[in-house]
């Protein structure tokens, strides 16, 4: 991403609290997949006026709801102890931000991480529309939907890649944990979610040109992970880095009209 990035004016307070918001937990999962062209993304433009990023291109993901920490979900793969290792943070919370990134992604693409049992995966999830709505909805937990169709959520479909938290000087801040995450085989990512303007599948390099020159609007975490993805090349490259998870956090310095991200 360029040094020197900027954002529009109008997305951050003229004023900024006094005191910064309290971030809430929140997740974000890196749909991949191997196209024609080489390593696509799946991005969500998100619907204009949304309280928070309206208009900007991103990847699925939200925040974390309280019953995304359900110890009776069904779970293969690495235990909550390593992903707590790896974000630094207990068990407990940990699990409900695996759990988040799984719900989270099938609501807002359609794709379920999860399978009748810990090797393998749905390969349609259309049958699932009802519960995909009242998941949505809130009408329904993750740890019911699997229960009630016995499914296992699988957490060795996930990779951890970073954790961003929203600059101090916004109104709204979330500390999203970052997830990468291959399509799986039969699986389509359809975008049919109320919170998305349009959904589509892209290289990096298409993304990132897109944002360059005035198609897309992208926060700094978006074009920073598809610089990282991009550079791997493929789903493959990208499930295999080990990877040091660290909290960052952007500070923004008003300029007149825009707003320069400063990096740590």
């Amino acid at each position: 991403m360029p040094d020197d990035m900027t954002l529009p004016g109008n997305l951050v307070p003229t004023s900024p609290p006094a005191q910064p918001v309290a971030a809430r937990d929140a997740v974000t999962v890196v749909l991949l997949r191997d196209g024609s062209d080489g390593l696509e993304a799946f991005l969500l433009r998100r619907v204009q006026g949304m309280a928070f990023a309206g208009g900007m291109t991103v990847f699925p993901g939200g925040g974390v709801d309280p019953r995304d920490a359900d110890t009776s979900v069904a779970w293969a793969g690495p235990p909550p102890e390593w992903w707590g290792s790896v974000f630094g943070v207990d068990p407990a919370l940990a699990r409900a931000f695996v759990c988040a990134a799984v719900r989270e992604t099938f609501e807002e693409s359609g794709v379920l991480l999860a399978g009748p049992d810990a090797s393998s995966v749905v390969a349609d999830t259309s049958t699932y529309a009802a519960a995909r709505q009242k998941l949505v909805d809130r009408e329904m937990s993750l740890a019911q939907f699997l229960a009630s169709e016995g499914l296992v959520l699988r957490a060795d479909l996930l990779r951890p890649w970073s954790n961003w938290v929203t600059p101090h000087e916004e109104p709204r801040r979330y500390d999203t944990r970052f997830f990468v995450a291959a399509l799986p085989s039969g699986q389509r990512a359809d975008g049919e979610t109320t919170e998305a303007s349009d959904a589509s599948w892209q290289t990096p390099a298409e993304a990132v040109l897109d944002a360059q020159e005035g198609r897309r609007m992208l926060m700094p975490p978006t074009w920073r992970t598809l610089d990282e993805v991009g550079a791997l090349g493929s789903v493959a490259a990208v499930m295999a880095q080990e990877r040091s998870v660290e909290k960052i956090i952007p500070k923004l310095i008003r300029d007149g009209d825009v707003i320069r991200v400063v990096l740590p």
